[in-house]
């Protein structure tokens, strides 16, 4: 029983598996061998920084093939976390468009640079503690209540096509992101859990605990 956290170059590898290991006996691999991962029992896709960065080391090592078959079988639980979240979609606007993995319809946008609240102008990135409104319910989301806070560091939202493959909102300024999407075996979300206090370690013991 081993939950396989990719290793591409990109994303907050060791805080994330430290996260994992405080909520499972299970044994957790940082590793970028295919025979591992596709071995493993359930897996995380982590990202962090430029979404063409990630894109292009997921490439580089020679793994892109093999997350898109993982994602097309559906056979294993599968965790995108920030940008990982971001890699499922069709197509970014950052870097003037990137092309992603095309596996939830939909793209990434960036947050206006104009955004004001309560006559403040809002930073961007969006970067601290936000409320995420659950939009449908899902396993993952078992003992964390709705409106609970998360901890995030984006300039980019996902903006997903269908309503069903979104289960988690969050408002910033005037903009509703998609914070948590999937469809089948895999479930994604913006903030980062490793760094969300009690609930992000919660959802990850619940992504765990989840057979799909």
């Amino acid at each position: 029983m081993t939950i396989a956290v990719i290793d591409y170059g990109m994303g907050n590898l060791h805080s994330v598996a430290k996260a994992l290991e405080h909520v499972t006996e299970e044994r957790v691999a940082i590793t970028r061998d295919p025979r591992a991962i596709k071995g493993a029992t359930r897996v995380v896709l982590p990202g962090q920084g430029a979404i063409r960065d990630c894109i292009g080391e997921l490439e580089r090592t020679e793994l892109t093939g093999l997350v898109k078959a993982l994602l097309a079988d559906g056979d294993k639980p599968l965790l995108g976390i920030c940008v990982g979240q971001q890699m499922l979609m069709e197509k970014s606007e950052e870097n003037g468009g990137v092309r992603c993995l095309g596996y939830l319809e939909g793209e990434v946008k960036r947050f206006p640079a104009d955004m004001i609240e309560q006559g403040e102008r809002l930073k961007v990135p969006h970067m601290g503690w936000n409320r995420v409104e659950q939009h449908h319910m899902h396993p993952l989301w078992e003992g964390i209540p709705t409106g609970d806070r998360f901890y995030f560091v984006h300039s980019y939202y996902v903006a997903a096509s269908h309503d069903a493959e979104v289960f988690g909102t969050v408002r910033y300024g005037d903009v509703v992101a998609h914070v948590a999407t999937g469809r089948d075996a895999t479930f994604a979300v913006q903030f980062h859990p490793e760094k969300s206090a009690a609930m992000g370690l919660r959802l990850l013991a619940n992504f765990v605990a989840w057979a799909p």
